[in-house]
């Protein structure tokens, strides 16, 4: 690391870049009471509707009403359900609701398919010819390594190797395919 490279200090101020949706502010100038956040907004416009509609059943209770419609709007300026803005939770319940059951897949409903059977096949070949057994000191070649040879024990007489089995004699081809290449080959090649 050099001396020049010692001096750089780097910072990131990406909280003071954040700024919050609201609405009632340009430049230096506010609405009154405000700025607002879109749920402010809602409950106003929506508790105002919902005051004026019904004024015939509340208005014995006096300012009561419009002192909770008040107290909500200013309540919910700055609320978080699990984190997020109202809205935006609204809209991730609206969308889960709104979601296939399983889920989606590629941008698709995810669905299981339909059962079907599974067919197959096999085919049953003729046994290979049986080899030369095997000497009888094979089966104890592993006790032999187990124990430790002194220079006076005689060696065990080298093993003959098998012969190689004579070629088999020609099979019928097991599928098909294998049928119509043996009959290619037998012809001179492709046509």
């Amino acid at each position: 690391m050099s001396a020049a490279d010692a001096g750089r200090v780097g910072r990131f101020y990406t909280s003071a870049r954040r700024h919050p949706w609201v609405l009632g502010k340009v430049a230096d100038w506010k609405i009154p009471l405000g700025p607002y956040t879109p749920a402010q907004i809602a409950v106003a416009v929506g508790g105002g509707f919902l005051l004026a509609k019904t004024i015939s059943w509340w208005s014995w209770l006096g300012p009561v009403p419009i002192a909770a419609w008040l107290l909500a709007i200013w309540a919910v300026r700055r609320p978080k359900i699990a984190g997020r803005a109202p809205m935006q939770a609204a809209l991730g319940w609206l969308l889960l609701s709104r979601q296939p059951r399983g889920g989606r897949l590629g941008g698709r409903a995810a669905r299981d398919r339909a059962p079907r059977p599974l067919l197959g096949g096999f085919t049953i070949e003729d046994a290979p010819a049986p080899t030369a057994a095997a000497p009888p000191h094979a089966q104890h070649r592993g006790a032999d390594r187990r124990t430790r040879r002194t220079p006076e024990a005689p060696r065990p007489p080298a093993r003959p190797r098998p012969q190689p089995a004579p070629p088999a004699a020609p099979r019928r081809p097991a599928s098909g395919v294998q049928h119509l290449l043996a009959l290619a080959e037998k012809s001179g090649g492709a046509r």
